[in-house]
């Protein structure tokens, strides 16, 4: 551009600006004219040359701290500054591909937060946020030099350990971050305490490869956040085996359910004076064609784990309903929430929807709740339960006496009804410490003005001691076992106590 700005300005000085009225010799460029063009041409194309220079050399370090960023952000996680998942997994195939000397392995750690979830939900994310960083600066300081830990993602973490001496080392380590985490942390004027599962598989001992690590850490994870509490785990080849049982259980389930193979029964609720039935309690009942009879405990808690447990809570109820049309009116309904449920705001709105659908009034409706459910959730707890009972639907505590619940609760939660657990009811007629805790109980449910109920009742000798202490309703194996929908309808023709108990001995 400097050049021909030269050779411009050399034309409109001499020749352009006097075109006409000068000499075909005046018109020629003489000698001076030309170095001066040359020497301008030359310093053009100097400074020119500098200028790309410098703009590459700017442009060049632009490229290198564009690429550099993008590095760390493909192989750090952001929020803590910690490695990440795509770092983390390099490392441990450099260390499977490098054994350990003989007799030490390197450690493969996967970390789950316990109690990080009602941060972000109480508090919000900014806290949660808060809470991570906190979390990864600690998980730091309690590393030996060398070793890696990483985020995931989420409440996620993972800690790679290279040339531990012996399992103990790993337990070593293990209890420093479990140590490091126990202290409440302070976030945004609140205290927040976290802890921590952990999940730990050895290379070589465990494992060649690094799908083959991560899995058997994540199996050994499992099994420590079953605890719920901060818990360690190493993986054992049984774990490996009962994973891959609750899978298939899993698949099986699913597709009992898809094909309606899951049936409701009905176990039905005496009145312990009179012997007359007032109520059922509905259940899921799953039989396999492989496995037979599934204990109810074991379905419920893998279709609580993986979501099923809100279709098919659903429909036993909507089942429960369509078979109490053909009750009498004044026959009870009872079904459980079970705690998963709670977290559905729209569960009291599908409760009521049945209802309608099937024609049942919401006063002929119990809903159970466990002690353990009911304070592991208080908050959403509240919200439903207040809202069916609002409609009128009656709230039942059931296990009641395990030892979860307090005065508060059963005040705080205008309950209608507490269930004696089954564990006191098989001792009442042989311990009287038994005996004793069930009358307290009956006490305290009629002294809030609660219906009282037992379950479990399998001998005559039971019935005759809860009768004694005051206890109005039961259930269990002397009066009959769970019955299908049919069968309900024949009890009725023939209500009364040998008929009953016949039934229940069968």
């Amino acid at each position: 551009m400097g050049m021909l700005i030269a050779f411009y300005y050399a034309y409109e000085v001499d020749v352009f600006a006097n075109e006409g009225s000068i000499s075909v010799h005046q018109a020629t460029i003489e000698l001076d004219e030309a170095l001066l063009l040359g020497a301008l041409v030359s310093f053009s194309l100097l400074v020119f040359g500098v200028r790309q220079y410098f703009g590459q050399k700017r442009e060049m370090a632009a490229r290198i701290a564009a690429e550099q960023q993008a590095r760390e952000l493909a192989y750090q996680d952001g929020l803590t500054g910690l490695p990440n998942r795509r770092q983390y997994e390099e490392a441990l195939r450099a260390a499977v591909a490098a054994p350990p000397r003989a007799g030490a392995s390197h450690g493969v750690f996967l970390l789950d937060l316990n109690g990080f979830k009602q941060v972000n939900d109480i508090h919000g994310h900014g806290v949660g946020d808060e809470v991570l960083t906190v979390v990864g600066h600690r998980l730091r300081s309690v590393m030996r030099n060398g070793d890696m830990v990483a985020r995931f993602g989420g409440d996620e973490f993972a800690i790679l350990a290279t040339h531990l001496s012996d399992p103990e080392a790993a337990t070593n380590l293990a209890l420093r971050v479990i140590d490091a985490l126990d202290t409440p942390i302070s976030a945004s004027g609140a205290i927040h305490r976290i802890g921590v599962g952990i999940g730990i598989a050895l290379v070589p001992t465990d494992a060649k490869t690094n799908d083959e690590a991560l899995r058997k850490a994540d199996v050994a994870l499992y099994r420590a956040k079953g605890e719920r509490r901060s818990a360690l785990r190493f993986f054992e080849p049984g774990m490996d085996i009962r994973v891959q049982e609750r899978a298939s259980m899993e698949r099986a389930l699913r597709e009992a359910m898809d094909a309606g193979r899951i049936e409701t029964l009905y176990q039905p609720n005496v009145n312990l004076r009179t012997h007359k039935i007032i109520g059922f309690e509905a259940a899921p009942h799953w039989i396999d064609p492989e496995r037979g009879s599934v204990p109810l405990g074991r379905f419920i808690a893998i279709a609580e784990d993986v979501g099923l447990i809100h279709p098919l809570a659903e429909r036993v109820l909507r089942q429960a309903c369509e078979a109490a049309k053909t009750w009498p009116s004044h026959i009870k309904l009872s079904v459980d929430i079970y705690p998963s449920q709670l977290r559905d705001r729209l569960l009291a709105a599908r409760t009521l929807r049945i209802l309608a659908d099937t024609g049942i009034a919401p006063e002929r409706l119990e809903m159970e709740i466990t002690e353990s459910a009911l304070v592991a959730d208080m908050e959403n707890a509240q919200n439903v339960l207040g809202a069916l009972r609002n409609a009128g639907v009656r709230i039942s505590l059931d296990n009641f006496g395990t030892g979860y619940s307090s005065l508060y609760h059963l005040r705080n939660f205008k309950l209608d009804k507490i269930k004696i657990d089954r564990s006191f009811i098989h001792a009442i007629a042989s311990e009287n410490a038994s005996a004793g805790i069930v009358s307290a109980l009956v006490g305290l449910g009629q002294g809030l003005g609660l219906t009282i109920a037992a379950d479990g009742i399998e001998g005559i000798e039971q019935e005759s001691s809860l009768i004694t202490s005051g206890c109005v309703e039961g259930q269990g194996a002397l009066f009959s076992a769970p019955i299908c929908g049919t069968d309900t309808l024949r009890l009725f023709a023939s209500e009364n106590t040998t008929s009953l108990r016949l039934l229940g001995r069968k």
